[in-house]
């Protein structure tokens, strides 16, 4: 419109807006403030004493050539698990550097196919209820490894690399869902845990909260190859079913080397 009528109900011509193409003094060139390091030098990360933003990792250990046994369910998840149910945003962000501090976020909206809600029971420990993330901090101290359940598109949402990075962190050695959105499922290819999909979705029900879990054909992994899961439940009865897997034979090595990133390091050692 070119006119809009005022309070007294007069019109009033509006004129043509106008503007500058371009600045006329040219375009701001900024500030360069990178410095090349000089060939073959050599320095230090330096990282302030008590840092909660930034953290020196070591490298994930290498997962060995074995089938996985005994794992207790950190979580079952039901319905639907984003990335930001797995590892959630906001001000969680300013801990990007620090993994162990991010990974007071991990599961903490994911709910639980037991209790309703996003509360975890303890089933090593009385069932005492907490959080998911108070629950797997616990665990990974005591050096309890686990496995998680989920259901359709698990992880979907953003390409958040810290929904990976937490859960193996905290030894979450294995994550069994219905299905997976395919960049969460590479993301955890990369950091050396097992996503792994039911050949059956109706086996997902059979997945009870006390449960022990083994994932037999681990220590001789190949493309195409299907796994089996046993269940042994708390009355000592147990059930198994096939799980499908999606790795190459690259990301095998990946899985075996304990990240892709322990693989380039090596080859490049190499």
């Amino acid at each position: 419109r070119d006119t809009i009528t005022n309070a007294d109900g007069e019109e009033i011509t509006l004129p043509e807006p106008v503007g500058e193409e371009l600045p006329d003094g040219g375009f701001d060139a900024g500030e360069e403030v990178f410095q090349a390091p000089s060939p073959g030098a050599q320095g230090d990360v330096v990282i302030a004493s008590g840092s909660e933003r930034l953290q020196r990792l070591e490298p994930f250990a290498a997962n060995p050539r074995e089938d996985l046994e005994g794992l207790p369910i950190l979580l079952k998840a039901k319905g639907k698990c984003t990335t930001d149910h797995i590892s959630m945003a906001g001000p969680w962000l300013r801990f990007r550097g620090h993994l162990e501090n991010i990974s007071g976020n991990l599961y903490l909206g994911a709910i639980s196919a037991y209790t309703g809600n996003s509360m975890a029971h303890d089933v090593l420990d009385g069932d005492t209820e907490m959080s998911f993330p108070d629950l797997a901090k616990k665990w990974d101290e005591q050096g309890v490894e686990s496995v998680v359940f989920g259901d359709e598109n698990f992880g979907e949402g953003s390409s958040r690399e810290h929904a990976a990075m937490e859960p193996r962190f905290r030894g979450v050695r294995a994550v069994i869902v219905r299905s997976f959105a395919r960049i969460h499922e590479t993301n955890l290819k990369k950091q050396g845990v097992l996503p792994l999909t039911f050949v059956d979705p109706a086996d997902y029900e059979k997945v009870q909260e006390h449960d022990r879990v083994a994932i037999r054909g681990v220590d001789a992994l190949e493309p195409g190859k299907n796994l089996t899961v046993e269940l042994t439940h708390e009355d000592g009865s147990t059930d198994s079913f096939e799980v499908r897997h999606t790795l190459s034979d690259e990301q095998i090595q990946w899985y075996y080397a304990g990240s892709a990133l322990n693989l380039i390091r090596q080859r490049a050692a190499a």
